[in-house]
């Protein structure tokens, strides 16, 4: 339990007293008068938040004068703590202060008199250090450990480890109070204000500058000024660091801004830090793939080159240009002096230079450096080096298909998909496809070597994409994304190379790559491959969709629970002679896992098949096999494929016994379920007992699936666990469960499903029942 965590369960000043001499590793303490006492610090205590840390220090100065007054001694370092916060100084501020006895102190600690309130507030206001317990509990603990080891306050340097948890507490305490900047800036004027002694900035040319005016800290941004509602937070977080970082770690740093941009910024601009030790391997693999003097027999363009990182381990900078969509990271890499040598330049390559016809007129903005425009016109060797955005574009109002794209909320839509990507189907939804689109028609003999995900290369919705995109692969790898800051999930990043060649579309299309595989320290494990298969042959193609009816049911959002969002409506209609329904989300091991499930009536969700006699034995397979292999970082992206042999009678049995006693079979029963201002029943029709078989209260309203198993060959296997779910069904019939139970798992009818059945038994267990 955390320090703060123990404080707000403290109910006494003594508890709060214990809680902070646990978390600070006290020894040899005592508690008198004064709360806490050691030889190099004491501590005046408080049991709530209410308290100023002045009046506390106020309180803790009357002993201090007091020892004063006797000749004892003082020890180094005075704290004040309480349930919320706590502050440090050194005594030796303020023991000049105190021997001119000119203060008018109260009969006691705690009747101090506003005259003594008023005095040593004053005095003490820049030589304390103060901690918000709940956000820097981290920071107080060292510096209280540091202090009574080395002697000194010793102010939190600024690193590499620590970066995003110190710029998020610089934004709580600084950033909040900068009147009129927009969040998307705080990045670059923390930059500026840890980058600054005090007196001078360490880089010259960053996007923004720390300034003083009236003895006041201020920023100044694009030719406007910033200043601070309140300078209390400034004063107290710079109390806590240490400015600036150490020489080793400042162009590093500023390198890491990425890390710092918002995160739906961050999508759109695709600014994710590619490791150093990744782009050592993808240069290793360009190497090996290109030959060893590719560094000068190619041109490089990393049109989202962020702040350099991709290029920095080049040796030929001049044959670098580098644009990117923010000025702010041009303005990074003159300040760091990452690849002087090459041209860099602000440029938006997904809405600059594109015709309302979809063409490239490098006139409208003239913002590519003519050697570039001159290498591409001539068919020199360019080499596409990038590590794009990875963010879909995705509502339909921002996705480039319009209102006709089925999509989640999203980026936004950008010129050149709208405008030139009617071929690519839903790729033009993904921003890292539109990168590799408008290269191929820009510069249609390109080599390309792209950091992204797979989808353009396996996904179903990539089909078309893959049609009209003739490319040779040549070599990769795919990396976990766990290696890039920032990347929510676990799946793989890859790291792929390609000979474009748009001009040839009879080009022969790829079926299958080999892929070598680093983990998330980018040290090679392995090697994987990856295929392009025709939609026609995936397993979500397999099954034939029943049509839907006329007929409403209760769309639900679990076993027993009917759907509340608006969305949800679209799952009412049933379909003829209809038993269930099966949530079947994507084709890919990554929505199979928490997309695989069976339910008594609809669902908010057009993913998926009505459940009936004809395909149940495909249902319960296709079921089977979703849930049965385990997605990993690694196979996240692999497509499940239709069987490519026939399916013999025991494997399909065995699917269907495994899928009725697996933890997503939601099938359930109940009555009085309301929706839509209605109440609904559901039947089970998944029950594979009789009545009598398992000492039933009452008739089960369907014997579907014991009909449909009486001419089944089970194999010994689902003989037992048939006979092992018969044992927990007569369990369950065996009691009755309390009524908190029964309206919980709506136990209003016989004909309970699996999932109620296993549900009950667990509350009976709960309750040592």
């Amino acid at each position: 339990m955390s320090l703060y965590e123990r404080l707000q369960k403290a109910s006494s000043e003594e508890d709060v007293k214990d809680a902070y001499i646990k978390a600070l590793g006290l020894k040899e303490y005592q508690k008198n008068l004064i709360d806490i006492q050691t030889k190099e610090i004491w501590f005046e205590a408080k049991d709530t938040g209410k308290h100023s840390t002045y009046k506390m220090f106020t309180q803790l100065m009357h002993y201090v004068q007091q020892a004063l007054n006797k000749g004892e001694s003082i020890p180094p370092f005075l704290a004040v703590i309480d349930t919320q916060k706590a502050a440090i100084m050194k005594s030796e501020d303020v023991l000049p202060f105190l021997e001119k006895k000119t203060i008018k102190w109260g009969k006691s600690a705690s009747g101090y008199t506003p005259e003594a309130l008023d005095a040593i507030s004053a005095h003490i206001g820049t030589h304390f250090v103060s901690f918000k317990i709940q956000s820097h509990e981290e920071e107080f603990i060292s510096t209280i450990k540091n202090a009574i080891k080395n002697g000194d306050i010793v102010r939190i340097q600024i690193t590499p480890d620590n970066l995003k948890q110190v710029f998020d507490k610089w934004v709580l305490m600084i950033g909040k109070e900068i009147k009129g900047i927009a969040e998307e800036n705080y990045a670059l004027l923390f930059f500026a204000d840890i980058m600054h002694d005090g007196t001078i900035s360490t880089h010259e040319n960053l996007p923004a500058e720390l300034m003083h005016k009236n003895g006041a800290p201020v920023f100044s941004l694009n030719g406007h000024i910033y200043e601070l509602s309140n300078k209390e937070g400034y004063r107290q977080f710079w109390a806590i660091y240490h400015k600036p970082p150490k020489v080793e770690y400042r162009n590093y740093l500023l390198e890491r801004r990425d890390s710092l941009i918002p995160i739906n910024e961050r999508s759109f601009k695709g600014a994710f830090y590619t490791p150093l030790a990744v782009v050592d391997k993808a240069y290793d693999k360009l190497t090996e793939t290109l030959g060893k003097n590719w560094q000068k027999e190619y041109v490089v363009w990393d049109m989202c080159c962020g702040v350099g990182n991709l290029e920095v381990k080049h040796s030929n900078p001049r044959n670098i240009y580098m644009s990117t969509l923010d000025t702010a990271d041009i303005n990074v890499m003159r300040a760091t002096k990452t690849c002087v040598a090459a041209q860099r330049f602000q440029y938006d390559y997904l809405n600059d230079d594109i015709t309302d016809n979809g063409t490239i007129d490098y006139s409208l903005t003239n913002k590519v450096p003519q050697g570039l425009i001159k290498a591409i016109a001539e068919g020199k060797k360019i080499l596409v080096l990038i590590n794009p955005p990875y963010a879909e574009v995705t509502s339909a109002d921002n996705s480039a298909g319009g209102n006709n794209s089925d999509n989640k909320t999203g980026v936004t839509k950008t010129k050149f998909a709208v405008k030139a990507m009617n071929k690519f189907g839903k790729a033009s939804n993904e921003l890292y496809t539109q990168f590799v689109a408008r290269i191929a028609m820009e510069i249609p003999n390109a080599t390309l070597a792209m950091f992204s995900t797979l989808k353009y290369v396996n996904a179903p919705t990539f089909e078309a994409f893959r049609q009209v995109w003739p490319a040779l692969f040549l070599g990769g790898f795919v990396v976990h994304s766990k290696a890039f800051e920032g990347l929510k999930g676990d799946f793989p990043i890859g790291f792929l190379i390609w000979k474009t060649n748009q001009k040839n579309t009879l080009h022969q299309k790829f079926i299958e790559i080999s892929l070598e595989v680093l983990d998330k320290k980018a040290n090679a494990i392995g090697e994987k491959s990856f295929y392009n298969v025709v939609n026609q042959e995936l397993l979500t193609n397999w099954i034939s969709r029943p049509k839907t009816n006329k007929h409403s049911v209760v769309p639900l959002k679990n076993a027993i629970t009917p759907a509340t969002a608006t969305k949800d409506l679209r799952g009412t209609k049933w379909s003829n002679d209809a038993i269930g329904y099966m949530l079947s989300g994507g084709n890919d091991l990554q929505h199979a896992c928490i997309q695989t499930v069976i339910f008594s009536s609809g669902y908010g969700s057009a993913r998926g098949y009505f459940i009936n006699h004809e395909n149940l034995w495909k249902i319960s397979i296709l079921f089977s096999v979703r849930r049965l292999i385990k997605s990993t970082w690694l196979n996240d992206r692999d497509q499940f494929l239709q069987p490519s042999k026939p399916l013999t009678d025991e494997f399909k049995n065995d699917c269907l016994i495994w899928m009725l006693f697996n933890g997503s079979n939601l099938t359930a029963s109940a009555n009085d379920l309301e929706w839509c201002n209605k109440k609904w029943s559901i039947v089970n029709h998944f029950i594979p007992f009789t009545e009598v078989e398992v000492n039933a209260t009452d008739r089960f309203e369907s014997d579907f699936m014991v009909q449909y198993l009486a001419d089944k060959t089970l194999s010994t296997e689902a003989k037992l666990v048939l006979e092992t779910g018969k044992l927990l069904w007569q369990a369950y019939f065996l009691h009755t469960d309390v009524r908190t139970v029964r309206d919980e798992l709506k136990l209003n009818r016989s004909d309970v499903g699996w999932y109620q059945v296993r549900k009950a038994l667990q509350a009976r267990n709960t309750s040592s029942d």
